[in-house]
């Protein structure tokens, strides 16, 4: 390991007009993750959530991802870690998967998802629902997870309230009971999705696909809803006031 950083120490002396005192501090720093990162397997959970919060989101995405995959271990192996670590997880994507203007929206309607967002999305979507605590819900309210890949998430009784969705692959999804009050959900896959008693209102449904999704009770009152697909979907009890069919 040092010969690899005292080799890259001295290419980088070579092309970049910094001086040697702040040469070395930068790659010690470098070095000592690279140690962390290294010993965080044989810490124990505590130490390792500790490195966890203080380290995530504050370095390269590939080390970010790292760290959510050692914390998802941390939640499986510790369950008396789960909802804590969930919460850090969503807190994360909240922080840096924020809200995004419409203006830039309508510029970059596309813009794909950072890596260690969907590394943190997927860990949510797989988690053992069976250590959630009752009454409490994963809050990803305002975010903006377009394109995101959630197929098959359990995301029951989640707070996506105007979260951006549009184009994401909730395919075969768990969103039962679901807050998704104006979400952004233009053009999503929510084929067979489980979207029983979702509350939709006012949400942004255009030419989303709702084939063989579970509709019922669900509230779409105010819903965009031009050029949806909604073949084979159940819709018995679902609450359609005001929805927009057409313009």
């Amino acid at each position: 390991m040092f010969t690899v950083i005292t080799n890259t120490f001295d290419i980088m002396k070579n092309i970049l007009p910094i001086n040697d005192k702040l040469l070395s501090t930068i790659f010690l720093k470098i070095y000592d993750f690279q140690e962390q990162i290294k010993q965080i397997p044989h810490s124990s959970p505590k130490k390792r959530l500790k490195i966890a919060i203080e380290q995530l989101g504050d370095r390269t995405i590939e080390s970010t991802i790292v760290i959510i995959n050692d914390l998802e271990q941390i939640a499986h192996n510790h369950p008396q870690y789960h909802w804590i670590i969930m919460d850090i997880l969503t807190s994360f994507i909240r922080k840096n998967a924020s809200d995004t203007p419409q203006k830039q929206v309508i510029i970059n309607p596309s813009a794909k998802l950072r890596r260690d967002i969907q590394a943190a999305l997927t860990v949510i979507a797989r988690r053992d629902v069976n250590q959630d605590p009752e009454n409490e819900q994963l809050d990803l309210s305002h975010t903006d997870i377009r394109g995101a890949n959630l197929n098959q998430a359990n995301l029951e009784q989640i707070n996506l309230y105007q979260a951006n969705l549009a184009g994401a692959n909730l395919k075969e999804a768990n969103l039962e009971g679901a807050i998704l009050s104006a979400a952004n959900l233009e053009r999503a896959n929510l084929y067979s999705a489980n979207l029983k008693g979702a509350i939709l209102s006012a949400s942004n449904l255009q030419w989303a696909n709702l084939q063989k999704a579970n509709l019922h009770c669900a509230s779409l009152y105010l819903a965009n809803l031009r050029g949806v697909i909604l073949n084979d979907a159940t819709l018995d009890g679902a609450n359609f006031r005001e929805a927009k069919f057409s313009e």
